[in-house]
């Protein structure tokens, strides 16, 4: 397995899972055990959640029990909440995640993540999915 920790947005996993996605390549390394995915319970909650809305209950079951099986996904326990995403509070979970488990980046195209590019500490990089992408395909 690569050394690459990350944690992924809820968008970037909901436009990864379909086999026709042209993100589909994320999915597919993930499964490859390429990288590591970060998780707390409260997103995967959240990806259940999301895809339960987006798709039906037997895919969010499926994806879940994927996730939830897999060696190369690590449940993060949290115990500080960085509160540092005002206008979505909600996405602190992400960072929150991110920095107790030292991840490489939070992958995600959600604009609220832009203010980490204007913090020193804690330092979180984020990239976007089309960046992630390009780092998948040089391997």
């Amino acid at each position: 397995m690569n050394d690459l920790k990350i944690v992924l947005d809820t968008n970037a996993l909901l436009v990864c899972i379909s086999r026709n996605s042209k993100f589909r390549l994320i999915f597919d390394k993930f499964l490859d055990g390429y990288f590591e995915l970060l998780v707390s319970t409260e997103i995967l909650n959240e990806y259940v959640e999301k895809l339960q809305e987006k798709a039906n209950s037997f895919v969010a079951n499926n994806i879940s029990e994927v996730l939830i099986n897999a060696q190369n996904v690590v449940l993060v326990n949290v115990y500080y909440n960085w509160n540092i995403i005002s206008d979505d509070p909600d996405d602190n979970k992400f960072i929150d995640c991110a920095v107790a488990a030292d991840a490489n980046f939070i992958v995600s195209n959600d604009r609220h993540f832009n203010i980490l590019k204007k913090i020193d500490f804690p330092k979180i990089n984020v990239i976007t999915i089309e960046e992630f992408m390009q780092i998948l395909q040089n391997q």
